[in-house]
């Protein structure tokens, strides 16, 4: 399943004349294109759907929506399990580091 999800826009920059923010989605940050709401600033929630956000949220309906997600399992459904990303990432590191 891909779901919109809501997250909060945290930063914001111009890359190859793109402008792209990094967002919060309750603990999982992504990469994010503002193509399509070029006036979106950070602090702001959007929702987001395949690396688009597409909607501005107010932060009551997003908060609410992530706490809903979360609880049907949808997050993690959607992002995967951080801590299992997290240690996917520092396996690599750890066995340089026996070597």
């Amino acid at each position: 399943m891909c779901l919109a999800v809501p997250g909060k826009v945290m930063e914001i920059e111009e890359r190859d004349g793109t402008r792209m923010a990094t967002v919060d989605f309750g603990g999982v940050v992504k990469e994010v294109c503002l193509e399509y709401l070029p006036d979106l600033a950070v602090g702001e929630y959007a929702i987001v759907h395949v690396g688009f956000a597409l909607q501005r949220l107010d932060e009551e309906s997003a908060r609410r929506t992530l706490a809903l997600f979360e609880e049907l399992g949808l997050l993690q459904e959607e992002f995967g399990d951080p801590w299992e990303a997290a240690a996917e990432q520092d396996r690599p590191q750890a066995q340089e580091a026996r070597q």
